[in-house]
């Protein structure tokens, strides 16, 4: 009668530069490109084939560490629930589809398995529903949902809150999207036994909604102490021993945490939480499942109360994300995180404003009311090119124009960058200068450059921002990071048209360049004629062209660029190293043995 669940949560802070929609370098995560490649490489993969070992008792004496070879190999999918958020999947598409394509199979083994999949939804941003506008939270969770049905075909039963957060309002809305069930720390519901097993929410509307307690002390153990040092020990704290007097009474071990820890923050965990369910599942004491699968084999009859509002990672409700509570990382310094509350009050009064911009223009483009075409556009916005094309005509007037349709995708990308600013990695560290609010930052850039209204909205917003300051020594505000990191300093279609140019005429073939398709007609001599590139952005099929003349190569390469079409005509002179990276690379690598690797006059930006 005891069940046993282990929950992963998967989720990485989204990183794509907004107007390229590519993950830039991220030094700090060498050897790997980014923090995502080196997540996946050290986590993710590792959860769709960790390896367990046998142990060389011969030599354990000497070595602890001792192994005599593989024992087995278990997709980790297949046997743990698992939410895993949307952002994160989009780049998973693009950068890692095997990680994905075992996340789905894992799922698909489970509903053999169990009759329930392990894969549960979330919201398509990592946003706290509690402090969202009811729209928007419905929004996220829709397109959540869309999200999931899309990538595991199939409806989804529970969805996994970002941070645990959640207040009365949010159950409603999850309840009334027809999501069953949702996961949550013990700490936030009152009247629960302790048993870990399935209780009822019910809403001021009459809806309700399950809820699973994770065990809090376990998953503090195994995410910040030892236990995955030690699988026999994590095997008898997930299947403990009962008293005869209960032995028979349900009882459930849900162990919820971040995936992360397993490989990523913790070395060999995968191996360590595979040990310790292959003894579980030996010793036969306990019953592993997945969530869904216990909702639906013990529905609830215990009525509870939430603790409305309420985080896992935040003692005071959710203000973690809107006030200096005093949650941060580094205990030992002093609050300092003053500049949460004004960051999100310019967050929200630009996105009040591109809500207006939004709504005005999209009842005059849109067939039916702009903001339900807004929610349905959860179903494609993880594609680009001609699904969103496809998706936009169906959307908009019969009647409208080439021009109109391409406002009408803009508007919706207007849309999804607004969603984004309100990612809740921007408020969850210590400084206001963390990459996390530079990021946020530039999505609220994109968002004012899309609105249409970019000479006003910018000198205002950094008026909005200039209060965001942290007490931190040489932080310095919210605005100064905006201009200094968000703002683009480059065009990023210019420089992508450089790029173009400067591939053909090295005769590199290429047609896509980040996300934009492109057009280079041929020229004769390649090296000192014009070139004419037409440029094609897949998300807003926003259409430029421009003539340039490449000079140089290897780092002292460089592109001189105009767009045909401008009213006033300026060159731009595009070096290398401004080129999206990817472009870069194949153009620099040939050059890697050569002595012009190391000779340049190409001015560095200080």
């Amino acid at each position: 009668m005891h069940s046993l669940i282990i929950h992963h949560h998967l989720y990485q802070p989204p990183r794509e530069d907004p107007w390229l929609e590519e993950v830039p370098n991220e030094p700090s995560a060498a050897p790997d490109h980014d923090w995502n490649a080196r997540i996946n490489r050290e986590c993710y993969a590792r959860l769709a084939a960790a390896e367990a070992h046998l142990r060389d008792q011969r030599a354990a004496s000497r070595d602890p560490d001792a192994r005599a070879g593989i024992a087995r190999i278990v997709n980790l999918y297949a046997w743990c629930s698992f939410d895993v958020g949307a952002t994160l999947c989009e780049w998973l598409d693009a950068e890692a589809p095997a990680t994905m394509r075992a996340m789905q199979e894992g799922d698909a083994a489970s509903v053999r398995r169990w009759g329930h999949g392990n894969a549960i939804a979330a919201p398509y941003h990592h946003v706290i529903l509690p402090l969202a506008s009811p729209r928007e939270r419905t929004a996220e969770i829709r397109w959540g949902i869309r999200d999931f049905q899309r990538r595991f075909r199939r409806q989804p039963e529970g969805m996994w809150l970002p941070e645990c957060a959640a207040d009365d309002d949010t159950l409603d809305a999850v309840a009334k999207e027809g999501i069953a069930y949702t996961i949550l720390a013990p700490y936030q519901v009152h009247g629960h036994d302790g048993s870990g097993m399935p209780v009822r929410w019910r809403g001021a509307s009459g809806r309700t909604l399950t809820i699973l307690p994770y065990d809090g002390s376990l998953a503090g153990d195994v995410a910040f102490g030892g236990l995955l040092r030690d699988a026999p020990a994590l095997a008898r704290r997930l299947s403990p021993d009962r008293e005869a007097s209960d032995a028979r009474a349900p009882h459930c071990t849900t162990l919820a945490t971040d995936g992360e820890t397993f490989g990523h923050h913790h070395a060999g965990g995968e191996s360590a939480l595979t040990d310790a369910l292959s003894m579980v599942v030996q010793q036969a004491r306990s019953r592993v499942t997945n969530s869904a699968a216990l909702v639906a084999m013990f529905p609830p009859t215990t009525n509870v109360r939430l603790v409305s509002p309420s985080a896992w990672s935040c003692a005071h409700g959710v203000e973690r994300w809107r006030s200096n509570c005093g949650c941060r990382l580094d205990g030992s310094k002093p609050p300092a995180q003053q500049w949460r509350g004004p960051l999100r009050a310019a967050i929200e009064r630009l996105a009040r404003y591109t809500h207006e911009v939004f709504e005005h223009e999209g009842r005059t483009l849109f067939r039916d009311d702009p903001w339900e075409v807004r929610d349905r556009y959860g179903e494609v916005v993880a594609q680009d090119g001609e699904e969103l094309a496809a998706f936009v005509q169906r959307e908009l007037h019969p009647e409208a124009t080439a021009a109109q349709q391409q406002r009408g995708r803009e508007l919706l990308e207007l849309a999804r960058a607004t969603m984004r600013t309100f990612t809740s990695c921007a408020w969850f560290f210590d400084e206001v200068d963390r990459i996390e609010v530079r990021q946020v930052l530039r999505y609220a850039a994109r968002s004012i450059e899309l609105s249409g209204y970019a000479s006003r909205l910018i000198p205002e917003f950094i008026q909005w921002l200039a209060p965001a300051t942290s007490g931190a020594p040489h932080a310095g505000t919210a605005s100064e990071l905006f201009v200094r990191e968000a703002l683009p300093h480059r065009d990023a279609t210019v420089c992508a048209a450089a790029a173009a140019m400067a591939c053909a005429a090295q005769h590199i073939p290429i047609a896509r360049i980040a996300t934009f398709d492109v057009t280079i007609t041929p020229a004769t001599e390649p090296m000192h004629a014009t070139w004419h590139a037409r440029l094609v952005h897949r998300r807003t099929g926003v259409i430029r062209t421009f003539d340039g003349q490449v000079h140089g190569m290897g780092p002292s390469l460089s592109v001189d660029v105009a767009e045909t079409d401008a009213t006033h005509r300026t060159i731009h002179q595009v070096h290398v190293h401004e080129f999206p990276e990817s472009v870069a690379r194949v153009l620099l690598r040939p050059l890697a043995l050569a002595d012009a690797s190391l000779l340049s006059d190409v001015p560095l930006r200080r």
